[in-house]
């Protein structure tokens, strides 16, 4: 990468922020609400409007939010995008194990995760534990595959091949009152204790806050099956996979004449015992000691501004920092090497992004962002890398009649540089395209068809550059290109017990260069990096949803299907030419049922993967049998002295099905939870 280039980027990002500040100076003088004495004060009821969305959504695009999100037999954000089609959840070792998503075959490291606008990051690894983030506080999950469809976005938003957005709960306030309160109390198989509070404060008609906190501590225990080296099963207890985690959570949000902006404060403790690979051992003992402490650690906030009918606004701004600390020791556990390593990574980001509306069906935005990441380690010659990003892009929108169509470009430009002179990788430069359409034939039917192509690449993490004795600076960025035809369906019913019907279904694409694939070897920590090569995937992705309506009773029932080809062709020769990847299925799938009459609500939930291979040798040994679980859930609530009070009670994995998704990693049997949650 050359340095004009770079210092060219820089100016630009520059210049954009010093217009934004331009901006903003000329409007300070804004006529602000006016001071009114406490008595004077008065407070409108809220008013809810509802009304259908349309299907225009131009790439695929998949939402649970509000009472289905919380129906779920889910706790974590992980466990909830197991119900949307197209993706598999890497899980190593159940209630303490590290879980992380696969969206369409791409791999973890091409998904960006974005929580309230803004990306969580990780450089060292790449990846990022869905299993920290709770659904306590979360208000909807959403997965885009390609990019999100809005115009005044960040340019990180266009970095990634999948995006999974995690909204926050924002406090609503019924009339007059200034306060609302809850707590929650978790409890049930693994020795669970999972208490949680949350307090939302309105400070005035523009400012509002949100602060909770979640403490859990599980044993993490569990019997599983296994077969001995005599060729008879047997059961065994799932040990060292204990977790006591802490987190906690404060955001202050605001309104703005046709604006709005939000601070938010993310704290995360955890320790927890990494429970291994359950081998096969004499005399069927698993005693697995490696242990992790994590400290995370971020503070970001983001403003958004509708300047006038022709200009819009977007700043974010983010600071984090990461504490990792891993020991894994012989003297405990003799299959393993000593291992105390202590990781520090930080990250400072900033964006700024405009949108220019051209006309009513036209509008254009541009958008850059400025990444630094360093890591620091206590590896022998370690190098200490520290990244330089910059993220450029340029989008359209037009909505003509029946079409919608939107075109962008991202430049990405990145450097790297080390303590140790000619360690560092070499610098990058590049520019990757998407475009999407849409077509509604049917003016009066809400149906439309669309269709996206895009091209992105990620860099390997510093683990991959630059891990003490694997570490390889020659390794090639990893590109991923994206087609995909689909359609989608809404349909809104007047009379009858269906109330609402929404259906979508895509067929597409994928390749990969390049692709490096992580893989575990006897601990979750150290990873084997194998690169394929040249993948090509082919799936189709389908969902519905419908609402029902009965008297009184109301039901919800939606069901995703995946099928994915996913196969290696990077060598002709190689005996495993065409082989399915390793741990992709060719069929999946999830349905869920719920159901509300008066105080009762009933829920139930079943989740497939098909058979697969954990090997890109699809051989009888490498083979992996189906696995499905059924989970239920029945919930009431009563209303006691002005505190809403809702019990619920969950058997997950009803018939105790034994089953790993990753191999030698079993996950828990039937287990039960009870839950008593508390609003006032």
């Amino acid at each position: 990468m050359s340095n004009l280039s770079f210092q060219h980027s820089v100016s630009v990002f520059l210049l954009w922020l010093v217009q934004a500040s331009l901006l903003c100076a000329q409007h300070r003088t804004e006529r602000t609400a006016d001071a009114a004495a406490p008595d004077s004060l008065r407070y409108l009821n809220e008013v809810i409007v509802s009304g259908r969305r349309l299907a225009r959504d131009v790439v695929p695009a998949q939402t649970l939010s509000g009472k289905a999100l919380q129906r779920l037999s889910a706790h974590s954000v992980a466990d909830a995008i197991r119900y949307f089609a197209g993706v598999q959840i890497k899980d190593y070792g159940g209630v303490g194990g590290l879980k992380t998503v696969n969206i369409r075959s791409l791999g973890t490291h091409h998904v960006g995760v974005f929580y309230d606008g803004v990306q969580l990051g990780n450089a060292q690894n790449g990846q990022i534990d869905l299993g920290r983030f709770s659904l306590d506080n979360m208000e909807a999950v959403s997965l885009y595959n390609g990019q999100k469809s809005g115009a005044l976005q960040p340019a990180r938003d266009f970095a990634s091949a999948n995006t999974v957005y995690l909204t926050s709960r924002k406090p609503v306030f019924d009339g007059n009152k200034r306060d609302n309160f809850a707590a929650t109390f978790k409890t049930g198989s693994f020795d669970l204790m999972n208490p949680s509070a949350m307090w939302e404060r309105r400070w005035s008609s523009r400012i509002s806050s949100a602060a909770n906190a979640e403490y859990m501590y599980t044993s993490g225990k569990y019997k599983f099956r296994y077969a001995k080296k005599d060729g008879y099963d047997t059961t065994e207890v799932r040990r060292n996979g204990d977790v006591g985690m802490l987190r906690t959570e404060a955001t202050l949000f605001g309104t703005l004449r046709n604006g709005d902006w939000r601070a938010k404060a993310y704290g995360y403790h955890s320790e927890r015992g990494y429970p291994g690979a359950a081998v096969r051992e004499e005399p069927g003992r698993f005693v697995h000691q490696d242990r992790q402490w994590d400290d995370n650690l971020f503070v970001q906030t983001s403003l958004r501004k509708q300047f006038s009918p022709f200009y819009g606004l977007l700043l974010n701004g983010k600071y984090a920092y990461d504490y990792l600390h891993y020991r894994s020791d012989p003297r405990l556990d003799v299959s393993t090497m000593y291992v105390e390593n202590r990781y520090r990574q930080q990250e400072a980001y900033v964006s700024a992004a405009h949108e220019f509306t051209l006309s009513g069906w036209w509008n254009v935005s541009a958008a850059s962002d400025f990444q630094y990441n360093t890591l620091a380690a206590d590896l022998t010659d370690f190098v200490y890398p520290t990244r330089y990003t910059l993220l450029t892009a340029a989008a359209t929108s037009l909505h003509v009649a029946a079409w919608s169509v939107q075109a962008s470009v991202l430049h990405t430009c990145v450097n790297d540089d080390t303590r140790t002179a000619s360690s560092a990788a070499g610098g990058k430069s590049a520019f990757t395209p998407t475009l999407a359409a849409s077509y509604k034939p049917w003016r009066a039917t809400d149906f439309s068809i669309r269709t996206f192509y895009k091209r992105i690449f990620r860099l390997p993490t510093f683990n991959d550059l630059y891990y003490t004795f694997i570490g390889n600076k020659q390794l090639k960025p990893e590109y991923t290109t994206q087609y995909n035809a689909g359609a989608a369906y809404s349909h809104h019913f007047k009379t009858g017990a269906l109330q609402r019907l929404d259906v979508q279904a895509d067929v597409y694409y994928n390749e990969v260069e390049n692709k490096i694939v992580a893989m575990p070897t006897d601990n979750q920590f150290r990873w084997t990096m194998l690169n394929f090569g040249y993948v090509e995937i082919r799936g189709i992705d389908a969902s519905v949803h419908a609402q029902w309506q009965a008297g009184a009773v109301h039901a919800g029932t939606r069901a995703a299907y995946t099928y994915q080809r996913a196969q290696d062709f990077t060598l002709p020769a190689d005996a495993w030419y065409g082989g399915q990847i390793p741990y992709i299925p060719r069929h999946s799938g999830a349905a869920t049922i719920s159901g509300e009459y008066k105080r009762w609500t009933l829920h139930y939930s079943f989740i497939y993967t098909g058979e697969r291979y954990d090997s890109r040798a699809n051989i009888a040994e490498n083979y992996f049998q189906p696995w499905y679980t059924h989970d239920a859930a029945a919930s009431w609530r009563v209303k006691l002295y002005g505190t809403m009070i809702k019990i619920t009670t969950e058997i997950n994995n009803i018939f105790n099905q034994s089953y790993e998704v990753v191999r030698r990693y079993p996950m828990p049997g039937a287990n039960v939870k009870l839950i008593i949650h508390a609003t006032l």
